[in-house]
């Protein structure tokens, strides 16, 4: 794909080769919250409290998406238009996905029938390689009814013959109710969005945005933690290129997580997010593992991206920098989490898989949920 064109032809995009294009280096406000560990209680602008009732993490169930409100939020965006990134949302918005997503869960399991989106067609544009992501979305649709179009590999369409992305979304908004879009490029979710009259989904931009990804792993710390306020995260790996550790950093410190940044030098989180981050949290960052383990309550670890690098020297210096096994988790609290987005390679130790810790598969079906809940909202068949 190194001739595949991003713009529309008229000079908003750039074309294969040389660098990743920023859309405008905007960014959206990230909202407040508050949370007590007793109920999950956020607050909302207005002061009143956003409430998950202690049901939320017990008795999944499905019924009125607002039987646990405490207040109803003052504004809502939803329907909402597009999902390019996680501070396009507020924290009540996020909680509201939270309760469908709660309420979706006997759906994903196949346990009960919701045909909620009969005659809605979901499109699939993955110009980059995914498991989870693709089968999660496809699941989410046909549970609910739907049904899905669309390719996991580009080779195969008109972008080889010199196709832009805006044609080809342009195209897509035709065929569909709504458009999932992952890219190489950083910043492709955001203008996709600008030349689409359906939802866009942004399902990861390059070394950009992941917010669905971010969503259900919030979702599964509420769900094994209870709360996120006061939670100390350590974030592990590859946090340079990670686009879900960027996501994951910014939406956790509106949430009132204590973050903590392993990794190596070469990867370390980027100068401008720490930057943004210390002015709402705590953060602390080190390359020591061992340490950071010790006060964690989740740990999220990052596959380092062979892909991401552009010199494959600098990936083989640090390719096996981290591995989570059981010696290490003996030094930590006793209910430590250890979560991971997958694919892993080498950074968790098969081990790990058996034991109360191991939390990766769960965080895996919760994709299903979740984009359940989004895919719901965006279309308009709930609210």
């Amino acid at each position: 794909m190194g001739e595949e064109k991003i713009g529309d032809g008229r000079g908003e995009g750039v074309q294969g080769g040389g660098g990743e294009e920023r859309e405008g280096g905007e960014k959206i406000g990230e909202g407040e919250g508050d949370a007590i560990p007793e109920r999950v209680v956020h607050r909302m602008p207005s002061g009143e409290p956003y409430a998950l009732s202690p049901q939320f993490l017990q008795d999944p169930g499905v019924g009125n998406s607002r039987k646990y409100y405490i207040g109803e939020p003052q504004e809502r965006c939803m329907p909402f238009d597009h999902m390019v990134s996680i501070n396009d949302f507020s924290n009540e918005e996020i909680m509201h996905i939270f309760e469908i997503a709660h309420e979706m869960i006997p759906v994903a399991r196949g346990e009960v029938t919701r045909e909620i989106m009969n005659g809605k067609i979901l499109a699939t544009l993955f110009f980059e390689a995914s498991t989870r992501t693709r089968l999660s979305f496809e699941s989410a649709m046909l549970r609910l009814g739907g049904r899905v179009i669309g390719f996991s590999d580009a080779s195969g369409t008109s972008v080889i013959k010199g196709e832009t992305l805006a044609d080809t979304i342009r195209m897509a908004e035709a065929y569909s109710d709504v458009i999932v879009l992952r890219h190489p490029r950083e910043g492709a979710a955001r203008m996709a969005s600008r030349f689409s009259n359906r939802p866009v989904l942004n399902a990861g931009d390059g070394a950009g945005q992941h917010p669905t990804q971010t969503l259900l792993d919030l979702f599964t710390i509420i769900q094994e933690k209870g709360t996120i306020q006061g939670r100390n995260v350590v974030l592990v790996g590859d946090l340079k290129y990670g686009r879900t550790a960027h996501s994951l950093a910014y939406a956790l410190s509106r949430f009132g997580a204590d973050l903590t940044f392993v990794s190596p030098d070469i990867l370390k989180m980027p100068d401008e997010i720490t930057s943004d981050l210390s002015q709402s949290t705590s953060i602390h960052e080190t390359r020591d593992l061992e340490e950071a383990v010790g006060d964690a309550d989740v740990i999220y670890v990052t596959r380092i991206q062979k892909e991401r690098f552009p010199d494959p020297a600098e990936y083989r210096q640090v390719a096996e920098a981290y591995r989570i096994d059981l010696g290490l988790l003996g030094s930590g609290k006793s209910d430590v989490i250890v979560m991971h987005p997958l694919p892993r390679v080498n950074e968790i130790a098969p081990e790990v898989d058996q034991t109360p810790h191991a939390c990766y598969f769960r965080q895996a079906f919760n994709g299903v949920p979740v984009r359940m809940a989004i895919l719901a909202l965006v279309t308009g068949v709930m609210e």
